[in-house]
């Protein structure tokens, strides 16, 4: 009956694990390289998808502030019906704030973004008129990060082997516009 009890609670782990942002204490860079792209300066909204009841979603509109902190370093502010964030204790009143600097790895460019204490990674998507912010799961890489380094090696190794990038899809803003 025991083992069955820890087989039950290791699968409820990972199943809560499995469906979280990756966060880690370090960045892809240990500190901003790249100067910040004046292209992101602004409010950027969308509408988010949320779970209503068992059976339906609603949508919700969520926007997204960046504004200049330094010459490589961006403030954040996460702002809309973040109800399903509160849990995680990174919304404060209706908004979660923090800082973020791009760093660029395989091509690609990423956001570091510092939020109370942790550092969450995510792909910026660029269109036309339009930007996707997806961050990546927690479960992207196996690999115990014990540096910056170590991260950036990760996430090169994730980008080069995997068909479909690891994004946390709860934790998405698709389809970003620019508004005033």
């Amino acid at each position: 009956m025991k083992k069955i009890l820890h087989l039950f609670i290791f699968l409820v782990v990972i199943i809560i694990l499995w469906g979280c942002p990756y966060d880690s204490p370090y960045g892809i860079d240990a500190t901003a390289q790249e100067n910040i792209d004046d292209n992101l300066l602004g409010s950027w909204a969308t509408l988010v998808s949320k779970p209503a009841n068992d059976q339906e979603h609603k949508e919700g509109p969520v926007k997204i502030i960046f504004s200049k902190n330094t010459d490589l370093e961006y403030d954040i502010a996460i702002t809309g019906y973040l109800d399903e964030l509160k849990p995680y204790r990174v919304v404060t009143n209706d908004t979660i704030k923090g800082t973020a600097f791009i760093s660029t790895v395989a091509g690609k460019q990423f956001l570091n973004s510092f939020i109370k204490g942790k550092t969450y990674i995510a792909e910026i998507k660029k269109d036309n008129n339009s930007m996707s912010i997806l961050c990546l799961a927690e479960h992207f890489t196996v690999k115990f990060i014990k540096s910056s380094n170590d991260l950036r090696k990760a996430v090169e190794f994730h980008y080069k082997v995997a068909n479909i990038p690891m994004y946390d899809d709860f934790f998405v803003l698709k389809n970003l516009k620019k508004v005033n």
